[in-house]
């Protein structure tokens, strides 16, 4: 009698257990999630506002790891080399799903996560010093037909969705915009107050210092204003179809056991109910943007395949 078969359904039977003893058990350590963006920038500052109210939840200390740079997507990279046990996760920026178009990538958005849940969405403002001569988003429109290669803006890196609004913007005003990239959010507006640079895209920390009176907003790239931006008009009120959707979520890698997906995702749903981070994204002007795990990765699919028609239309990474 050949006994393999039953050996091998034995040792399947008992791998599932062991999964099913490991989810219910989690998290029995620290947890560590990778914020792709430098310390002190909007994602950051939310990111560890959840992973504390998250890590209240699980019973579990949460740390936050930065690894800034290739425009958002290093925690993605750094999810290819994690376990799929659930004790390190990272946050994902839709610039993950534009990178493969634009260069030659190590990983693949579909296949090399698994989608947790997605709990916030940014804004993307154009904003000048305050001593700007620039009051309107025309006025950088004018100056930049008048000087070809005159008007600068920064952003938090090549490919991210800052960048991508100011080359919409610059396709449908018919000029020149030249694009500066940095590390993150506040390098960006670090280098507009010090005044090296004329402009900048930058996602809602720049409400800090908007209200401090620091920096002046000109447009917001959403399809209508956004609470924290009521008195910002938006760039297709200003007459340029400008409009970047940019949800953030947390994911894991591949074969993340979907028990300890559904525990993630609870906690962060709860995480949104959490006065604690409700106050931190009423601070930055951030909206919250839930999507459960399913939701999250067939939006992950469809936004995938989507970015292709827009990296081709815009001429990124040429």
């Amino acid at each position: 009698m050949n006994r393999r078969p039953a050996l091998l359904a034995l040792s399947c039977l008992l791998g599932l257990a062991a999964t099913a003893a490991h989810a219910q058990d989690y998290p029995t350590r620290p947890i560590t999630i990778v914020v792709p963006y430098a310390p002190g920038g909007t994602t950051d500052i939310l990111g560890r506002a959840f992973a504390l109210s998250i890590g209240k939840q699980l019973k579990q200390s949460v740390i936050v790891e930065n690894k800034a740079g290739a425009g958002g997507t290093l925690s993605i990279l750094d999810m290819r080399m994690a376990k799929p046990d659930g004790y390190r996760l990272a946050l994902i920026p839709v610039s993950v799903f534009r990178q493969p178009y634009v260069q030659k990538v190590q990983y693949d958005p579909i296949g090399d996560l698994t989608y947790i849940a997605s709990f916030s969405a940014y804004d993307f403002i154009l904003g000048v010093a305050a001593n700007s001569p620039y009051k309107t988003l025309q006025d950088v429109v004018a100056d930049a037909k008048k000087n070809p290669d005159g008007v600068d803006y920064g952003t938090p890196g090549r490919n991210t969705g800052n960048h991508v609004a100011g080359a919409l913007l610059a396709k449908a005003a018919g000029v020149k915009l030249t694009h500066v990239p940095f590390k993150g959010d506040s390098e960006a507006i670090n280098s507009l107050l010090a005044g090296h640079i004329k402009t900048a895209i930058l996602t809602n920390g720049i409400l800090n210092f908007m209200e401090a009176g620091k920096v002046r907003a000109l447009a917001v790239a959403a399809d209508k204003r956004p609470e924290a931006f009521a008195k910002i008009p938006t760039f297709k009120e200003a007459g340029f179809d400008v409009v970047i959707p940019s949800p953030l979520g947390l994911a894991g890698p591949k074969g993340l056991p979907q028990p300890i997906v559904e525990k993630l995702d609870a906690a962060v749903k709860a995480a949104l109910e959490d006065p604690a981070v409700k106050k931190t994204m009423a601070t930055y002007g951030v909206r919250s943007d839930y999507r459960d795990h399913k939701a999250y990765a067939e939006f992950a699919r469809k936004t995938f395949a989507s970015e292709k028609e827009i990296v081709t239309g815009l001429g990124l990474g040429e």
